[in-house]
């Protein structure tokens, strides 16, 4: 996702870090290289400007805080920046989860009652996959979900939806042979009220934000559903057409929150999130993949974070918890400190590819953007192999792989089918892997991403 933004900004970077000398020559042309590089990811020409005039002013008359080094100050300017243009104000938006805890980043969920979610988006935004993410993603938080299915226009689109939730046990309502989706939403809410549900989803219509009859159609379901949060779902291919379709729609019904799909892959992923975030609704979720799983909470300060190759631990994290391994959870801890076994390493792997190889790399420090897509094929191979090999060592081996000497990599080898080579490989990778994570969480890393506020 976002990979020639995310090579582009890094370059320019580098640029600055390189530098012997910070000077208004040196800013003009990260100035330069940071419009190229939102305008190739299909950012409204007016907000580059912006941000970048922003940069400038900052980079040349802001003084870096007492012992804060002048480089390191502009690219704390330069995540500032690029986290406001993607929707950042500031605050932190909370809400009480279901242990009784503040959480943060998430959905306004009012706790001891019951929240309606009407689904928006036009033809094709992949709305109704969402709505069975998102369902997906509320059970995992412990909240008690229904759906209604109100697409009484697309043909297929309940059962679809049925399919879906029924692979989570999460309950859909719908009427195969009613035309009437308003009519819908009253009986679905009825049904649904006796089993004192947390939150209701309503799955509409795709609608285009020109076609009168259903913007009608959908105000009317506004008045019927009440819902406590209106989700607008848009496809992240058609990238600053999102800032009119946003519009529109929140015209119609106040739109209090905004979902991005099909944003894998896609050039005008830039465009979209900035148009999306210039009309005030704050975009939540971002679609990652295919899996009913990928779907991502969207923070613009840890997203721009990953985008200049500081990486997400919290999100590495959040996907350990997504896959139950909170029980492993100072294993995982280990893992990223660079303090792992090779048994740690082991238990992880299959994990990890659950999770996605890309997802894990980009959002782990000192490995964000250091792997290409075309290495990601020989990666999982290896990963096969060492899997084998792994299981041929003893468990001394795994806690402790400088004990392996020739004999005993012989040993391995034979057990696993393997070469000596191989064998030589997973060690070495190891080792390798074991000091990149030391040194990204170092004092310099350290420093650098509680000043970014990522750490």
């Amino acid at each position: 996702m976002f990979d020639n933004l995310r090579t582009n900004l890094r370059a320019a970077l580098k640029k600055v870090v390189g530098a012997s000398d910070i000077n208004e020559e040196l800013i003009d042309s990260l100035c330069k290289d940071v419009q190229r590089a939102l305008l190739q990811s299909d950012v409204n020409v007016k907000l580059v400007v912006t941000i970048t005039k922003n940069l400038k002013d900052r980079a040349l008359n802001e003084q870096p805080p007492k012992g804060l080094p002048r480089k390191d100050h502009i690219i704390t300017i330069l995540y500032n920046e690029l986290s406001k243009l993607l929707g950042y104000t500031g605050e932190t938006i909370k809400n009480i989860d279901k242990s009784g805890e503040i959480a943060a980043d998430t959905l306004p969920l009012r706790p001891g009652g019951q929240n309606i979610l009407l689904m928006l988006g036009i033809q094709g935004s992949g709305k109704t996959t969402v709505t069975s993410k998102l369902a997906r993603w509320l059970t995992k938080s412990g909240y008690r979900t229904g759906v209604i299915g109100a697409d009484t226009w697309r043909p297929g689109a309940l059962t679809q939806l049925k399919m879906n939730c029924s692979r989570i046990d999460v309950e859909v309502y719908g009427e195969e042979t009613n035309k009437d989706a308003v009519g819908i939403v009253r009986a679905g809410l009825k049904h649904f009220l006796p089993e004192n549900l947390d939150v209701i989803l309503v799955d509409t219509a795709g609608r285009h934000k020109d076609e009168t009859g259903l913007l009608d159609e959908m105000r009317s379901m506004y008045a019927v559903a009440k819902p406590d949060l209106v989700l607008l779902v848009i496809d992240g291919t058609i990238g600053q057409q999102a800032y009119n379709q946003s519009k529109a729609f929140h015209d119609a019904a106040p739109v209090g929150g905004i979902i991005i799909t099909k944003l894998d892959g896609t050039a005008k992923g830039g465009g979209v999130i900035a148009a999306s975030a210039a009309t005030g609704a704050r975009v939540m979720f971002i679609g990652t993949g295919e899996r009913i799983d990928d779907l991502e909470q969207f923070s613009p300060t840890r997203f721009v974070g990953r985008l200049l190759g500081m990486g997400d631990i919290k999100a590495i994290l959040d996907m350990a918890k997504g896959l139950e391994l909170q029980g492993d959870e100072n294993q995982a801890k280990r893992l990223l400190s660079g303090k792992m076994t090779i048994e740690d390493f082991y238990s992880q792997m299959e994990n990890v590819g659950k999770m996605g190889f890309r997802n894990v790399i980009d959002n782990l420090p000192g490995l964000s953007g250091m792997v290409k897509e075309d290495h990601l094929d020989a990666i999982q191979g290896k990963l096969e192999k060492w899997r084998v090999i792994i299981q041929s060592m003893t468990r001394n081996e795994k806690m402790n792989p400088e004990v392996v000497n020739d004999s005993r990599r012989k040993r391995i080898a034979r057990g696993s089918g393997l070469t000596e080579h191989d064998v030589k490989d997973l060690i070495k990778q190891y080792h390798n892997s074991k000091s990149m994570m030391k040194q990204a969480k170092g004092r310099q890393m350290q420093g650098m991403l509680r000043r970014l506020g990522l750490g």
